[in-house]
C-alpha cells in the first residue's frame, strides 16, 4: 500500500469519526482512489508530499477529455464497466466540480494534520458546476408512477407509502428510513425526523389523505413484521436506501418514466411554491441551512411553471376593476 493510499484510509477513518453520511464518504473514497491511481500511472507519484496544484489541473483536464468509467478502481473483470449504457460518455462539469472539491477537502485535512507542510490545492479555483433545472413531473406522470406499485405485495406497498410520504412532506429518503412509530404523531399529521443530514431534528407534516394511508400501513406492517422501524424488510431489518431506489427505478421504468426519491422531493418543493407556499417555511420543511440555499436550488422555474403561477396570482385578474 502506497503512502497516498494510507493517508486516504486515515482520512476516511476521520470522516467516519465525524459521523459523515455514507453517501458523502463513498464520494470521497472513490474520488481519492481514482486520483491516486491516476497520479501513479501518469507521474509515478505515490505520496501526497509530491503532489502539486498543477497535477490537479492536469487531472481535471484529463477528466474533461476521457469518458465515464474509462479509469476505475474496481475489479473490472467483475463489474464490466464497458457494459454500462453511459460508459465512455462525457463527464459533466458537475461531476468534475465534485471531484475537485473532494480532493481539496482531503489536502486541507492533510495540511491541518501536518502530514504536508504546504497545501498545494489552496490556490486552485473550484469548477463551476452545471445548474440543471429540476424536472417537474406532470400530474398524469405522477399518477402513472404511483399506480405502477402492486400494493398487494409487502415490499411494493411499503415503497408506495414511502414514495407518497416523500412527495407529501419533502423528506429525504434516508431520513424516512430511520423513523420509528413513536416519531409519528397521527393526530398532528406530523413526523419527527431525527436522523437528518445536518444532524438537527425537525418536524415535517403530511396531509389527511397520507394520514389514512400511513395508519393503514402501520396496521398492515405489524401483522407481518415486528421491526422497530416504520419501514423495514419483511424479515424486520432496516431498509436500505439502495433497495428503495431500485424499486423506484423498476416501477417508473414500467410506465416509461425515470423517477427517483430525490426527484419526488424536488417536485414537492416546486409544487409547494407554485401553490403559494413561502420560501421561509419551505426551507424549514426541507431542512436547509438557510433560505438562500433553498432559493438557489428551487427558484429555477420553467416558462410553463412561471405561466401557471402567474395565472394563479395575477393582480388584475383577481380584482373587480
Amino acid at each position: 500500500m502506497s503512502d497516498f493510499e494510507i493517508e486516504i484510509d486515515r482520512f476516511m477513518l476521520d470522516c467516519s469519526a465525524k459521523g459523515l453520511a455514507s453517501k458523502t464518504m463513498k464520494s470521497y473514497e472513490q474520488t481519492l482512489k481514482l486520483f491516486a491511481k491516476w497520479l501513479d500511472v501518469e507521474f509515478n507519484i505515490t505520496t501526497p508530499n509530491d503532489v502539486t496544484g498543477e497535477h490537479l489541473r492536469a487531472y481535471m483536464r484529463s477528466l474533461s477529455e476521457r469518458g465515464k468509467y474509462e479509469m476505475s478502481t474496481a475489479n473490472e473483470s467483475v463489474n464490466y464497466p464497458e457494459r454500462r449504457q453511459d460508459y465512455g460518455k462525457k463527464i459533466s462539469n458537475t461531476t468534475i466540480a465534485n471531484y475537485t472539491r473532494n480532493i481539496k477537502v482531503f489536502f486541507s485535512h492533510l495540511h491541518l494534520e501536518k502530514v504536508i507542510r504546504k497545501n498545494p490545492m489552496k490556490a486552485i479555483k473550484n469548477v463551476k458546476p452545471e445548474r440543471k433545472m429540476k424536472v417537474m413531473l406532470e400530474d398524469n406522470e405522477l399518477k402513472q408512477f404511483f399506480r405502477a406499485f402492486d400494493v398487494t405485495k409487502f415490499d411494493q406497498y411499503r415503497d408506495w407509502i414511502i414514495a407518497r410520504l416523500i412527495f407529501d412532506t419533502g423528506s429525504r429518503i434516508g431520513e424516512l428510513l430511520s423513523i420509528v412509530p413513536s416519531d409519528i404523531e397521527l393526530r398532528a399529521n406530523a413526523i419527527l425526523l431525527r436522523d437528518t443530514k445536518n444532524k438537527k431534528q425537525r418536524f415535517v407534516y403530511f396531509s389527511d389523505k397520507t394520514r389514512r394511508h400511513l395508519k393503514s400501513w402501520l396496521d398492515f406492517k405489524d401483522r407481518y413484521s415486528d421491526s422497530e422501524f416504520v419501514f423495514s424488510t419483511i424479515q424486520g431489518n432496516k431498509l436500505k436506501l439502495e433497495s428503495v431506489e431500485r424499486s423506484f427505478r423498476l416501477r417508473s421504468k414500467d410506465v416509461g418514466l425515470e423517477v427517483h426519491p430525490h426527484l419526488l422531493r424536488n417536485n414537492f418543493a416546486k409544487r409547494y411554491l407554485i401553490n403559494g407556499g413561502d420560501l421561509a417555511t419551505l426551507s424549514r420543511l426541507l431542512g436547509h441551512s438557510s433560505i438562500e440555499v433553498t432559493s438557489q436550488i428551487y427558484l429555477d422555474f420553467a416558462d410553463k411553471e412561471v405561466s401557471k403561477k402567474y395565472r394563479q396570482h395575477s393582480p388584475l385578474q383577481n380584482l373587480d376593476i
